[in-house]
């Protein structure tokens, strides 16, 4: 599933400020983001997290500074799945095939190669039983997984994903991670996801915490999630016991609370 990747080691945001009807959510990020690696970008709703995606993603324009080292394909932005209409007619299969199309354009038909990267990416999210299945037929996990598995099919240099494994269930959970660990490792893919799951951004090799649209630290994830970066992130010192003593039962994971506002 390799692609050509751009010959920089890392993705640079510089003194970037971005915002939405004269509302800013970030406010001069300079950060870098290791390339073929992963990168965890934590903060309370609000902290501009969903905001940075987006301009990495090229569909919010940073009203100052730039970003450089993309390289030559367009980003993959998997959203949440609630941001997906139940409506759709479509099925799990159509979804996942719809990331060929940025290569394939308008009029040129699925080659032998790109529907073996379909099935590829549907077997590694665990849905090829559910490919003939509408898309809004599907569980929240399931659905989720089908989401990935596009931005996958994307064959992507950088993969942004919106809180991919919020509300899942363990499998799910499991799936999603074996799948972002093989995107890195064995495809060279850059991998930068927001998250409340403080488990999961402890799998990443490097962090970035935000708090109402500023950088306040940046490094590796055990250096820079400790207990009392969090409650400047959060403002509260009501947070999750940190690191936590068991995994969450329903989810597998450990989390800070929700505060609200714009991610």
């Amino acid at each position: 599933m390799a692609g050509g990747h751009d010959a920089s080691d890392a993705v640079e945001l510089r003194a970037v400020s971005a915002g939405y009807a004269g509302r800013q959510a970030l406010r001069e990020i300079t950060a870098r983001l290791p390339r073929g690696r992963v990168t965890a970008l934590v903060g309370a709703n609000g902290a501009g997290k969903s905001s940075l995606l987006s301009v990495l993603a090229g569909v919010l324009r940073p009203t100052a500074g730039t970003v450089g080292g993309l390289g030559g394909r367009r980003p993959a932005l998997v959203v949440q799945r609630s941001a997906v209409s139940d409506a759709l007619p479509i099925t799990v299969r159509e979804t996942v095939a719809m990331g060929r199309w940025a290569d394939l354009g308008p009029w040129r038909r699925p080659r032998r190669a790109d529907r073996e990267l379909v099935e590829t990416c549907l077997d590694r999210l665990g849905i090829q039983d559910l490919a003939r299945r509408q898309l809004g037929d599907l569980s929240g996990g399931q659905r989720q997984r089908a989401l990935i598995a596009q931005g996958l099919a994307q064959r992507p240099e950088l993969l942004l994903l919106d809180e991919p494994t919020t509300g899942l269930d363990a499998e799910a959970h499991r799936l999603i991670t074996d799948a972002l660990d093989r995107a890195w490792a064995e495809d060279g893919t850059t991998v930068v996801h927001a998250t409340h799951d403080l488990e999961l951004a402890l799998r990443a090799h490097h962090c970035l915490l935000l708090a109402h649209g500023r950088l306040l630290a940046a490094g590796p994830p055990a250096e820079v999630l400790t207990q009392d970066a969090l409650r400047r992130a959060w403002g509260t010192p009501d947070l999750t016991p940190w690191p936590p003593a068991e995994p969450a039962a329903t989810h597998g994971t450990a989390s800070v609370p929700d505060r609200g506002g714009h991610r």
